[in-house]
């Protein structure tokens, strides 16, 4: 429409810079339709310009909630910490035939399953400990008197063992 005004503007004649009647009714329905298109526009940008505050605003709200939610995570986790290094130290001093070193874990599973361990190895060792004691057990008391062997012994020798049992001294 622009072009048929530039066209109407330059086929007037020179002396004659009045639009005609009709031209006016194009441009006042441009000029018209260009204001209502402003119009939207500015409204569509005020629509915009609202929303982006409300998702700020809620931004902001969720924002806070997560610092809140970060801060009371790392205060449950320090609390869960403190509380299975005391577990740690109970089943430790519950279980004190057990060396401390052997007792370990980050998580209380991993301490009782420690524990369950240790006890399973060292229930082994006391009853191979037992097992070689019984083996190695030496009657009590002084030992029976028996008759000196002479297996071994030179004839010389088995002389002397018997002259000795003769006399009484062994």
């Amino acid at each position: 429409m622009e072009n048929e005004t530039q066209e109407t503007l330059e086929t007037q004649e020179p002396g004659n810079t009045a639009p005609d009647p009709e031209d006016l009714s194009i441009i006042k329905a441009e000029l018209e339709e260009g204001r209502k298109a402003k119009a939207e526009i500015e409204a569509a940008l005020a629509d915009r310009a609202k929303r982006i505050t409300e998702l700020e605003a809620s931004l902001n709200v969720v924002s806070q909630a997560s610092e809140a939610a970060a801060a009371e995570l790392a205060a449950v986790k320090g609390a869960s910490s403190k509380a299975v290094s005391k577990y740690l130290e109970a089943a430790r001093a519950l279980n004190s035939t057990i060396p401390k070193d052997v007792i370990s874990g980050q998580t209380i599973e991993e301490i009782d399953a420690s524990v369950e361990k240790a006890k399973a190895i060292a229930n082994a060792v006391r009853a191979n400990l037992e097992a070689q004691a019984k083996e190695a057990k030496v009657p009590a008391g002084a030992p029976t008197r028996s008759e000196i062997s002479l297996e071994g012994l030179s004839p010389r020798e088995k002389i002397a063992a018997g002259i000795m049992s003769l006399r009484g001294t062994q």
